[in-house]
């Protein structure tokens, strides 16, 4: 049978946390058809090894692994060509979405193109909160938005609306804003954000905060850019 929806996992080194996260999904998705394609990072903790075991076992779980890392946005981006689902979501590997918000999610498609996740109360550091906010202000400030929490990776999309985005290293944070751009509706809602319990968060401030403002950047001059046009007659 034919999966209704697809669940995209970028992993990189998150061993501890894949049996977890399956057991989660199963539980959470008994009363759908679907597809979990976990696309593995060149991950070097022996998450490859335990997600072709995993997948082996249980159907409906199948990976991808790149030969190298190659950041989340490409993950994301193998992971959505190969999905087959009519609705896709993303998530992270960590633990801290909640598979049990997807049904939500799923819930709200049936009125708009895109669903993203809003985590109002964040499981993180205190320094990461506070820059997760300041980035937020800063991205939309610049790129004339009003989303609150583009960092949360617990997404829903129409496939036939992301077939039609492209992506670009480091755009899976403008999602929402390139899914407008295209015309198609996007909304947020609440969900939850657990602490994480195994390994270690692989994006910290340092080492993401110049190269998404260089994204920023791109961004907003797509969007000034952007063709706007009306024909009256043909």
């Amino acid at each position: 049978m034919e999966p209704e929806i697809s669940i995209i996992i970028p992993l990189y080194n998150e061993v501890e946390n894949i049996e977890p996260l399956a057991h989660a999904i199963i539980n959470a998705l008994k009363s759908y058809a679907y597809e979990v394609i976990v696309v593995d990072d060149g991950s070097t903790d022996g998450s490859a090894e335990k997600l072709k075991k995993w997948c082996a076992e249980h159907a409906g779980f199948r990976t991808i692994r790149f030969k190298k890392n190659a950041g989340q946005t490409a993950a994301m981006d193998a992971g959505f060509k190969h999905a087959a689902g009519k609705y896709v979501v993303s998530m992270d590997a960590d633990l801290q979405n909640d598979p049990a918000d997807i049904p939500k999610l799923l819930g709200q498609l049936k009125s708009y193109d895109m669903v993203c996740g809003w985590r109002l109360k964040r499981n993180d550091p205190l320094i990461k909160r506070i820059s997760s906010k300041v980035a937020n202000y800063i991205r939309n400030k610049l790129s004339w938005e009003d989303i609150k929490d583009t960092g949360c990776s617990l997404k829903a999309y129409r496939k036939e609306c992301l077939d039609k985005i492209k992506l670009f290293n480091g755009m899976h944070r403008f999602l929402p804003t390139l899914f407008k751009m295209e015309g198609f509706s996007v909304t947020e809602i609440i969900v939850a954000h657990h602490p994480r319990k195994y390994g270690k968060s692989k994006y910290g401030v340092s080492n993401r905060a110049v190269r998404a403002f260089v994204d920023l950047l791109a961004i907003r001059w797509m969007k000034k850019r952007k063709l706007r046009y009306e024909v009256e007659n043909e």
